[in-house]
C-alpha cells in the first residue's frame, strides 16, 4: 500500500507541475496568435466539439467511472502539456534536423504529438496502474487527452486562418469558417482517435501476464497512432484536391472501426464483470442475486430510480455507493482471476467487501422490501 501511495503522490506531483509549467507559455502562445477578439472567437469556436466528445468518452465509462481528478488531469495534459511538448519537439526537429515543412507535417508532427499525448498514458501505466482495468480505460483516458490537445491546436489554426497565415487563402471570415467546418465539425474526432491507438496498447499491457506484451503493446499502439496521424496529415499535403475522397474512403472507416472497438470493449467489460462477480459470489463475497442489478446498465438505472422513489436522495446515494463498491470489487477480482492483480489487491479487496457488507442491509432492489432504518 505504501508503494501505491508513493506512486499516487509521484503521479499527482508530475502532472500538476507539468500542467502549471506549460500553462504559462501555452497561454502566451495562444494569446499572441491573433488579435484579442479573434483569439477569443477562435477559443469559442474550438470549444464547440469539446463538450460532445467528452460526453461520448464519459458515456463509454459508465460501468466504473474513473476518478474525476484523473479525467480532468488527462484533459488538461492535452490542453497545455502535450501541446507545449509537441511544439518544442517540432521546433527542435525543424531547427536541428533541418526538416522541411512538408516532412515535419507528415512525419515530425505525428511522432512528436502522439508521443507528447501518449506520455500521460505511460505515466498512468507506471504510477497509477491500479486505475487501469483494461482497454476501455485506456480508450477513455486517451480520448480525453486527445480532446484537450485538439482544443488548443484548433484555437491556433482558427486564429491563423483568420489572419491569413494558415495557408488557406487571404484570411478573414471565409477562411475562418472553412477551418472551423473542417476541424471542428467534420473531423473533431481525429486527435482523440489517433491517441486512442496508444490507449488501446496501454490497456492491453495492463491486462497481459506476459512481460513482452506489456512492453510491446504500448509501443505498437503508439506506432499505430503515428501511422494514422501521418496518413491524415499526408492527405492535406499531397492530395488536397481529393481530401474528401480520402476522408470518406480512409478516415471514415477508421473512425467507425474505433467506435465499434469502443462499444465492443464496453460490452466485453460487462461480460467480464458478470463472470468475475459470479466467482466472487461463489466465494461468499456478495449475494449472487445482486449481480444483474449491478452489471446490467438499465437495471442499475432502474434500481437507483426505485431507491430514490422509496427512500429519497439518501436511499439513492446508498444504492449508488453499493453498486460502485460491487463494480470495484468485480474489476479487482477479474484482475486476480487473470493473474495480474495490483500489489495492494488483498487490502483493496477487503475494503470493498467490508463496504458491501455495510451497505447491503440499507438497500433494496425493485421487488424487494425496503429495510426499516
Amino acid at each position: 500500500m505504501a508503494a501505491a501511495h508513493r506512486g499516487t503522490v509521484a503521479f499527482t506531483a508530475v502532472v500538476t507541475v507539468s500542467v502549471l509549467l506549460c500553462a504559462v507559455p501555452m497561454t502566451l502562445i495562444v494569446g499572441l496568435s491573433g488579435a484579442p477578439r479573434i483569439t477569443v472567437l477562435a477559443a469559442l469556436l474550438a470549444a464547440v466539439p469539446v463538450g460532445p466528445l467528452v460526453f461520448c468518452f464519459l458515456w463509454l465509462d459508465r460501468y466504473e467511472p474513473e476518478p474525476r481528478h484523473l479525467l480532468v488531469g488527462g484533459l488538461l495534459w492535452g490542453v497545455f502539456v502535450a501541446t507545449a511538448v509537441a511544439l518544442l519537439l517540432e521546433g527542435v526537429g525543424g531547427f536541428v534536423g533541418g526538416l522541411s515543412d512538408k516532412t515535419m507535417l507528415v512525419l515530425g508532427a505525428p511522432m512528436a504529438e502522439e508521443a507528447s499525448k501518449g506520455l500521460f498514458l505511460l505515466l498512468l501505466l507506471w504510477w497509477r496502474r491500479s486505475e487501469l482495468d483494461g482497454v476501455l480505460d485506456g480508450i477513455v483516458y486517451a480520448g480525453l487527452v486527445g480532446v484537450g490537445f485538439a482544443f488548443t491546436e484548433n484555437i491556433l489554426y482558427l486564429a491563423s486562418a483568420y489572419d491569413g497565415s494558415g495557408g488557406v487563402g487571404p484570411g478573414g471570415v471565409h477562411a475562418l469558417t472553412g477551418t472551423f467546418v473542417l476541424r471542428c465539425l467534420v473531423s473533431p474526432f481525429a486527435h482523440p482517435l489517433f491517441t486512442v491507438c496508444t490507449g488501446v496498447g496501454v490497456g492491453i499491457a495492463v491486462s497481459s501476464r506476459r512481460r513482452s506484451t506489456r512492453i510491446l503493446a504500448p509501443i505498437l499502439g503508439y506506432a499505430c497512432a503515428v501511422a494514422a496521424h501521418a496518413i491524415w496529415n499526408s492527405a492535406t499535403v499531397f492530395w488536397p484536391d481529393n481530401f474528401l475522397l480520402v476522408y470518406l474512403t480512409l478516415m471514415t472507416p477508421v473512425f467507425l472501426l474505433g467506435v465499434a472497438l469502443a462499444l465492443w470493449a464496453r460490452r466485453s467489460e460487462g461480460r467480464m464483470l458478470a463472470g468475475a462477480l459470479t466467482d466472487a459470489a461463489r466465494r461468499g463475497l456478495l449475494p449472487a442475486t445482486d449481480i444483474p442489478w449491478v452489471v446490467d446498465l438499465e437495471a442499475r438505472r432502474n434500481s437507483r430510480d426505485y431507491a430514490r422513489r422509496t427512500e429519497g436522495p439518501e436511499g439513492e446515494r446508498a444504492m449508488r455507493a453499493y453498486q460502485q463498491a460491487v463494480i470495484e470489487l468485480g474489476f479487482l477480482h477479474s484482475r486476480y482471476l487473470r493473474g495480474v492483480p495490483p500489489p495492494d489487491h488483498a487490502e483493496r479487496g477487503r475494503a470493498y467487501v467490508a463496504r458491501i457488507s455495510q451497505l447491503r442491509p440499507t438497500i433494496a432492489f425493485p421487488g424487494q422490501v425496503v429495510p426499516i432504518r
